[in-house]
């Protein structure tokens, strides 16, 4: 474990602090295509449950409608009624995710490492969530790749959300699991190319 305990920071503050430089004028872009597109905030903040069970907020830009109860819709899976156009793009192409470059220079996720669940998905699991939250969650992993076209699948299931907890988490959890057993410079670098071309094919 070498590598996660003395390298792994060190890279994410030196790729995260890159990125956000490199990709600055895709912020700005983003910020006025939301701001044109629908009225609410540019940025989404949502309660995740991070390592040693810590909770934080995950930032993204905001792919959808704002509800005026936020405690409504906390995590729905499959339903693309409230996505906007903006949104859609956004998600399509994985910019609504720029943001959490800010989650992994503030030490709550790593570039690389199992995604960041909602707290109720972590109380059905926490068993398992005691092994993969001994490391920072992360932007992405092998379910990342795996799971590229999660939204569409879910979408076609008759009970998206149970679909999810049944079937899409458990595989996830486990794939979470090898990632832990695998964790090393090589893996890392090979899960970022992986998940940089399924952002440029646009398919997993």
């Amino acid at each position: 474990m070498d590598y996660y305990s003395i390298f792994k920071r060190l890279l994410d503050i030196i790729f995260s602090t890159t990125a956000v430089l490199v990709f600055s004028p895709l912020f700005y872009l983003a910020i006025i295509f939301i701001k044109i597109d629908s009225t609410g905030p540019v940025f989404f903040r949502q309660k995740r449950i991070g390592r040693h069970f810590a909770p934080f907020y995950l930032i993204k830009f905001r792919s959808m409608t704002v509800l005026r109860n936020p405690e409504q819709g906390e995590f729905d899976p499959g339903d693309k009624h409230r996505i906007t156009r903006a949104g859609s793009f956004l998600r399509k192409t994985k910019l609504d995710e720029l943001p959490e470059l800010f989650n992994v220079l503030n030490g709550d996720m790593s570039i690389v490492g199992p995604r960041p669940e909602v707290e109720k998905y972590v109380k059905v699991y926490h068993e398992d969530f005691k092994e993969i939250l001994k490391i920072r969650p992360g932007l992405s992993d092998y379910a990342s790749v795996k799971y590229r076209d999660e939204e569409t699948i879910l979408a076609n299931q008759s009970d998206p959300e149970s679909y999810y907890r049944q079937v899409i988490l458990p595989d996830k959890i486990n794939l979470a699991k090898r990632y832990i057993k695998d964790i090393s410079f090589k893996t890392d670098m090979q899960i970022i190319g992986e998940t940089l071309k399924c952002i440029v094919r646009g398919k997993r």
